[in-house]
């Protein structure tokens, strides 16, 4: 009985329920055994017990591990918001060619200012004779007034120079190249009097590897008499080269809503249509007064025979679409105006 007294008050109620549940009275050793077996009993019983209890510590234990392995600290997101990765998402931000970031971006028209988002256009010359083939030759200059030589190619090209008349008249889509000191140059010629409108579209590369899509805008002058032409009135079709092209879409400001643009021939087929800068048309959009350069989204495959592409508009007005498209080896472009209410 003294091995009895030095037991734990728990460890004594299971062995009495042990041997009770077996049809003995307290304190008798089991059938079969005598007194060495029954003074045994307590040795392993502690045993259990002591393997219980280890177990029961070693599972908080591990689930404490655990639980610093999987919540301690927070995720990183491959491809952050300074990376590359993150900033080359397809889809165009400030213009046609552009990668952008969110609805609010999207609804800003773009070439409106010479200097934005840290990056200068500078014309190096900015008049041109009328009707006379000239050049147009200009630098992307940073913060620091240094010429900007790294671009990202969207769309096939590093940068995309669009020109137009300030009546919307004359459109001109252009890809120049560039010397090693960062000066862009492209043959240039203005057939009319007026002022015109440049806009460099392009994606610079910092050197710490991000990425600033933008699009600059500039005057260009061609001295002479100037008389500005009526913007043609609204209409869902167009003509060039005896191709048709049907417009469909109801542009709403502020929101992005697609637009398709179907194709027929002379004959009233379907075109055999080719790539043009990576997709199979490409399109500008610019709003009447201010010129603003409005985002315009491509998909890259055609949808049910037509080139469709997501529209933004910042708010009423009267825009001028231009759709360029290939068949046969030649770009052809065709002109719309749309009046968003």
């Amino acid at each position: 009985m003294a091995d009895q007294a030095t037991d734990p008050p728990a460890l004594g109620s299971v062995r009495t329920a042990e041997r009770q549940s077996a049809g003995q009275e307290p304190g008798a050793a089991p059938a079969g055994q005598g007194p060495d077996a029954a003074s045994a009993t307590p040795d392993r019983a502690t045993l259990r017990l002591a393997l219980v209890v280890g177990g029961l510590v070693l599972a908080v234990l591990l689930g404490f591990g655990l639980g610093r392995i999987n919540g301690g600290g927070g995720a990183s997101a491959v491809g952050g918001t300074d990376s590359a990765l993150a900033d080359h998402t397809h889809a165009p931000g400030l213009g046609a060619h552009s990668h952008g970031a969110d609805q609010d971006a999207a609804a800003e028209a773009g070439g409106l200012a010479v200097s934005r988002d840290g990056y200068t256009l500078a014309p190096l010359a900015a008049e041109f004779t009328p009707g006379q083939a000239g050049e147009l030759r200009f630098q992307i200059r940073n913060g620091q007034r240094r010429a900007v030589t790294r671009f990202a190619v969207v769309h096939d090209k590093p940068m995309h120079v669009i020109v137009v008349r300030r009546d919307l008249s004359g459109y001109q889509h252009l890809h120049p190249t560039m010397a090693e000191d960062g000066t862009w140059s492209v043959p240039l010629t203005l057939p009319s009097p007026g002022v015109w409108r440049a806009y460099a579209d392009f994606t610079a590369l910092a050197d710490d590897g991000r990425q600033t899509a933008t699009t600059l805008g500039v005057d260009l002058v061609a001295p002479g008499d100037y008389t500005p032409r009526d913007l043609p009135t609204a209409s869902t079709t167009s003509t060039v080269d005896g191709f048709t092209v049907d417009y469909q879409g109801v542009p709403q400001p502020g929101l992005t809503v697609p637009v398709s643009f179907r194709i027929a021939g002379a004959d009233g087929g379907a075109p055999a249509l080719e790539r043009y800068l990576g997709a199979y048309g490409h399109l500008v959009a610019l709003r009447e007064g201010d010129l603003g350069y409005l985002h315009v989204h491509p998909e890259p495959e055609l949808i049910d025979g037509t080139i469709r592409f997501w529209l933004t508009t910042p708010g009423p007005g009267r825009y001028r679409l231009y759709l360029d498209f290939a068949t046969g080896g030649a770009v052809r472009t065709a002109e719309f105006t749309v009046s968003v209410p």
